[in-house]
């Protein structure tokens, strides 16, 4: 068994942008999925409706059956606002920047912490820098990496809180700025939605919010996601998608190097990709459910929050997205 004591050093620039310009070069007609979806937002105001639906139902029921919706059904409504969240931080609803950012927020507002506009802010960058660790803030801290280590308790308590650890990864991130007016915007509208929450309905409907928010991302199959989209679980192949059936509630955000190469295209199209260009993706690593990987993350002791590529010289890295060529043609 091989034990990682620390993480894997390329010197190769991330893969995505290579493939995306030999994919284009090979199939031409892609540059036609690249566009925005703004029936997306329909989506956003069903799923934010449903969790306040929720929590009037839950305001006088059983503790049991709150955390037991918040398990079941609450978790599956967050996790598909964080996709959502993700399609407007990309401004893939709206031509207008600041439509997408409101659209994020509405997004954010049953997750009772706001995180939208750090999202945006914090996710670009990890497109543009992939394993730079003072720019992409999806890589774990070193010592985050070692008090987790390898073992199921540790690895239990990281997923229970990995909001907690993402936030612990701020300081690291020097060139972006951790404030600005829409971010007090964020946080403004945040509590005002919980305060009314709380007046409305009561104790435990905060409580259902804050128990879906915390299964959507950790102790939980949908937790697997973050595991299955850059950890290395097959080699050292830096990406991977996830072609399961959750795909369908999850907004089809499983097609993650489909997403990396081009992340101008909108959700509904990404299995798209793949299917113009089977070539580039039937000979990856892919993961066909995340509920397995969950149990491998947990027991596997190969698999640690080490098993990550690190890169550091940025320099062979895109500058910005502009450089991306999917990109140019969103722009255009």
């Amino acid at each position: 068994m091989s034990i990682r004591t620390d993480f894997v050093y390329s010197e190769e620039c991330e893969p995505h942008r290579i493939r995306t310009k030999q994919i284009l070069k090979q199939h031409p007609e892609m540059r036609k999925l690249i566009g925005k979806n703004w029936l997306t937002i329909f989506a956003i105001l069903g799923i934010v409706g449903i969790q306040v639906v929720l929590t009037w139902y839950l305001q006088d029921k059983s503790w049991w059956l709150v955390i037991g919706i918040a398990y079941l059904v609450g978790a599956f409504a967050d996790h598909a606002l964080f996709v959502m969240i993700h399609e407007c931080a990309h401004h893939l609803l709206f031509k207008s920047r600041t439509a997408n950012r409101l659209a994020g927020i509405l997004a954010n507002l049953p997750q009772i912490f706001p995180s939208s506009i750090s999202f945006e802010r914090y996710h670009i960058k990890h497109h543009s820098f992939q394993g730079i660790p003072e720019l992409d803030a999806d890589l774990p801290n070193r010592w985050e990496a070692k008090l987790i280590n390898n073992h199921f308790v540790g690895k239990v308590i990281w997923l229970l809180f990995y909001p907690v650890f993402q936030v612990a990864r701020i300081s690291r991130l020097k060139e972006i700025k951790p404030f600005d007016k829409w971010i007090a915007i964020n946080f403004i509208l945040e509590i005002i939605f919980i305060a009314a929450i709380w007046w409305f309905f009561g104790i435990k409907a905060i409580i259902y919010l804050l128990s879906s928010f915390f299964f959507s991302v950790g102790l939980h199959p949908l937790g697997a996601r973050w595991i299955q989209e850059h950890y290395l679980t097959h080699g050292e192949q830096e990406t991977y998608s996830y072609y399961g059936p959750l795909n369908k509630v999850a907004f089809n955000v499983g097609y993650h190097n489909e997403h990396h190469d081009f992340p101008s295209v909108t959700w509904d199209k990404l299995p798209q990709i793949r299917k113009n260009a089977p070539e580039f993706y039937n000979t990856l690593a892919y993961h066909k459910s995340w509920t397995k990987l969950f149990f491998r993350f947990l027991f596997d002791r190969e698999i640690s929050l080490y098993s990550r590529v690190v890169r550091k010289d940025r320099g062979r890295v895109p500058l910005s997205d502009e450089s991306r060529p999917d990109l140019e043609m969103a722009k255009s």
